[in-house]
C-alpha cells in the first residue's frame, strides 16, 4: 500500500511535459484544480478528463503507474461518496431503513468521486514530471512579487519542495520498519480497524526518530555548504520561458474558457 503512493515521486523520462518550465506546470496544476470546481455537469467533467488524458499521454508516464497511486485515497473516496450520497437533500429515489438516496445526492456523489480522482491525478502529473530542484525554482519565481512585503519566498519554496521530497523517503522508511517488525512477529493485517490502528503505534517512534535524523543530516549538509537562503544566490540553470511554454499557457487559457462555457452555461 505504501509503495502505491506516487505523490512526491519523480518519474524520469523525456517528454514535452518534462521539458516545460516548472512555472508553467505549477500554474497549469492550479488552473486545473480550479476548473474542477468550476464545472458542474457531465460535459464539463468529460472536458476535464480529456485534458488530463492528453497531458498524461504527452508526459509519457505510464497510466498504470498513475492509477496505482489512487489506491492510497480509496478510503477517503468512499467516505466522500457515502456522505454526499446519503446526506444531500432532494428528490428521494431509494430508501433503505432511515437512509435516503436522492437524485441530487447521487449526482453530487458521482461528481465528487470524479473530482477527487482528477485532482489527485492532476497533482501527481506535476510532481512526477518535475524534479524537486526545478519545483523549488518555479515556486520561488512565482512567489517573487511577495518579496516586496518581506515574505521569505525562497525559504517557503525550499520547505515545500523538501516536504514533497520527503514523502517517498518517509514511505520507504515506514515500509522498512514494518517489514522489520513483521519479521519479529508484529501483525499489521489481522483484526478490526481499532486493532489495526493500535498495531501502527509502535511504528511512530522509530519513524519519528528516523525523520528527525534525516532532517538533522540535511541541516548539517546545508550548513557545511554555507547555505544562507535565497539572497544574492545565482542559478546554474536560470528559468527562461520558451515557445513551448507560451503555447502551453495558451492551451490552458483555452481550456479554462471552455470550462466556464460548458461548465456553467450548459447546466
Amino acid at each position: 500500500m505504501l509503495r502505491d503512493i506516487t505523490l512526491g515521486q519523480y518519474y524520469q523520462t523525456d517528454s514535452v511535459i518534462h521539458r516545460l518550465d516548472p512555472r508553467v506546470k505549477l500554474m497549469t496544476t492550479i488552473c486545473y484544480i480550479i476548473s474542477l470546481f468550476i464545472v458542474d455537469n457531465f460535459i464539463g467533467y468529460i472536458l476535464a478528463g480529456a485534458f488530463l488524458a492528453l497531458v498524461i499521454k504527452l508526459s509519457k508516464v505510464p497510466l498504470k503507474f498513475m492509477v496505482r497511486g489512487m489506491k492510497s485515497i480509496i478510503f477517503l473516496l468512499i467516505i466522500a461518496v457515502i456522505f454526499n450520497l446519503f446526506l444531500t437533500p432532494g428528490e428521494v429515489i431509494f430508501t433503505l431503513w432511515k437512509l435516503r438516496i436522492t437524485r441530487e445526492g447521487l449526482r453530487q456523489a458521482i461528481f465528487m468521486a470524479i473530482r477527487l480522482v482528477f485532482l489527485i491525478m492532476g497533482s501527481s502529473v506535476m510532481t512526477l514530471t518535475t524534479t524537486p530542484n526545478n519545483l523549488t525554482d518555479g515556486m520561488e519565481k512565482l512567489l517573487g512579487p511577495l518579496k516586496i512585503f518581506k515574505v521569505p519566498v525562497h525559504e517557503i519554496a525550499m520547505m515545500m519542495s523538501i516536504a514533497l521530497r520527503f514523502i517517498p523517503i518517509l514511505l520507504e522508511e515506514t515500509d522498512k520498519i514494518m517489514k522489520a517488525q513483521i519479521a519479529r512477529g508484529a501483525d499489521f493485517e489481522n483484526g478490526n480497524l481499532i486493532k489495526k490502528a493500535k498495531s501502527l503505534v509502535p511504528l511512530l517512534v522509530p519513524l519519528f526518530i528516523s525523520a528527525f535524523r534525516r532532517a538533522n543530516d540535511l541541516a548539517m549538509a546545508m550548513e557545511a555548504r554555507c547555505y544562507r537562503g535565497g539572497e544574492h544566490r545565482t542559478k546554474m540553470k536560470p528559468l527562461v520561458y520558451k515557445k513551448r511554454d507560451w503555447l502551453a499557457y495558451s492551451t490552458v487559457v483555452c481550456y479554462l474558457v471552455c470550462c466556464v462555457v460548458f461548465g456553467k452555461i450548459l447546466l
